[in-house]
């Protein structure tokens, strides 16, 4: 028997390969199936099952294109969802043979009504390993407000209290040495407080997670649960219907959106096609050129989960400005999370653009040290609300990039702003939007919010407390 855990970082998801005899089990997939059929194939092993824990709201699962590919049954837990394509809806406690294995699910509600476990007994029907999907993760669980269907009758505290009975009575009864394998890890924004870690035992989790603590009331639990959730990003119920209903071969989603579009045809595209220029250069390389109204997210970040904040419609087309070489790994990462209709990329990136004659726009940048030298100057720190609270410059307005719509009445575009992160990956993001929508006076500070303390120069607030640096 083999299982072995297949993570993704830039998603913090992790996938399951499981393999006993001559059969195997995906648990999960991502939607780029070919790893799995590639492993099954080097093991000279037949994909047997297509194990889903839930309807994700973060990714778009790879369980279509692998069953199609491989003649594997996909299989959910409980569910009167209208599925567009064929799959095994089990009963709770039903028992699936791989090999000489066996796989039980185990339905447990909660984090959405069809949530469930997969509980594997080895050759000699031990309870090995538990495969908790959003149900329960290393150090937290699967908040209870993403659901399909949550409205005035299925609210989350009433999923909470589902999830808390899921727990108490399905899950805190297994042997303390089994090992879980949740879906995600610390960067998902399915939980709250993830660990890093994403393994362990059962019963270090009974220890260390507070949603095993036995003493805690039902009522104590729902409020913890609920507590301090900010809202999920607006792709999510987007890739819930395309997890549900069925998708485009990811095969044909990067065929269309890798096709090479010279200058003209790129500039052509961009002012026929209402399409959104997204550049994935570094913040660096992007502020000192870009196709004018670009939108900068960089490809070496949360580049999924940013592009998901901030382009909320998975419909939208997209036109891709990439470092070269890379420009199918964008389309491809892209369609994990259902942003299927890029049109193409500028063949040759920016470079050749210049070459072209074409306007180029940019994006000015300033050190610490200059700023400081600035009287009243207007910054805008554009991390979240917790980390600005923990410390930031005295007198600076927060407007986290997550929430930028919300904020833009707030910038006056006569003025000039200075705008920082923690590093720099989303002040660019941020003034690059800003700079789309027609504010000019936006000046990046390089290094961001490190850069600002290390100078010295700064009023830096700590809580309640100020530290006087200046």
């Amino acid at each position: 028997m083999k299982i072995e855990q297949i993570y993704t970082g830039c998603l913090a998801q992790g996938a399951y390969y499981i393999v006993s005899g001559k059969e195997a089990a995906i648990i999960d997939p991502l939607r780029e199936v070919a790893p799995y059929i590639n492993r099954a194939q080097k093991d000279g092993v037949t994909i047997k099952y297509i194990f889903e824990t839930h309807f994700h709201a973060d990714f778009v699962s790879g369980h279509v294109d692998l069953a199609a590919k491989t003649g594997a049954r996909i299989v959910f837990g409980p569910t009167d969802a209208a599925i567009g394509y064929d799959a095994l809806i089990a009963r709770d406690g039903q028992v699936f043979e791989i090999g000489t294995i066996k796989i039980k699910l185990i339905h447990t509600p909660g984090h959405t009504l069809e949530s469930s476990c997969y509980l594997l007994l080895d050759e000699n029907g031990r309870e090995k390993a538990l495969f908790t999907g959003d149900t329960l993760f290393i150090g937290d669980v699967g908040r209870p407000d993403l659901a399909q269907k949550v409205s005035a009758d299925l609210t989350k505290e009433k999923l909470a209290g589902m999830l808390f009975e899921s727990l108490r009575n399905k899950i805190a009864p297994l042997p303390d040495d089994v090992i879980v394998y949740p879906a995600h890890g610390a960067g998902s924004a399915c939980g709250k407080n993830m660990s890093k870690e994403t393994s362990d035992t059962l019963g270090r989790q009974k220890i260390t997670n507070y949603a095993l603590n036995m003493a805690l009331s039902q009522k104590e639990f729902v409020e913890q649960v609920t507590d301090g959730l900010t809202p999920p990003p607006q792709y999510f119920p987007q890739n819930v219907q395309m997890n549900i209903e069925g998708y485009d071969d990811i095969a044909a989603v990067i065929e269309r959106g890798t096709q090479a579009l010279s200058p003209d045809a790129f500039e052509e595209a961009a002012n026929h096609t209402g399409a959104v220029i997204l550049d994935t250069r570094k913040a660096d390389d992007f502020s000192k050129a870009f196709v004018p109204n670009s939108v900068n997210i960089g490809i070496d970040g949360s580049f999924a989960v940013w592009v998901g904040t901030l382009i909320p419609d998975a419909k939208q087309e997209l036109l891709i400005i990439a470092d070269a070489g890379r420009e199918e790994e964008v389309v491809t990462r892209l369609a994990r999370v259902g942003y299927d209709y890029s049109i193409g990329y500028l063949q040759g990136g920016i470079d050749v653009w210049k070459d072209a004659g074409k306007e180029l726009d940019h994006i000015e940048n300033i050190s610490a040290t200059a700023l400081s030298a600035i009287k009243d100057a207007n910054i805008i720190d554009v991390r979240k609300e917790t980390e600005f609270e923990q410390e930031h410059i005295q007198n600076a307005q927060n407007f986290p990039l997550d929430y930028i719509n919300d904020h833009l009445s707030a910038i006056n575009p006569e003025k000039p702003h200075y705008i920082h992160c923690a590093a720099g990956y989303r002040s660019m993001a941020f003034a690059s939007i800003l700079k789309a929508r027609g504010f000019d006076n936006v000046v990046n500070i390089t290094g961001g919010f490190k850069s600002i303390k290390e100078s010295g120069q700064f009023d830096i607030v700590k809580g309640d407390v100020s530290e006087h640096t200046h």
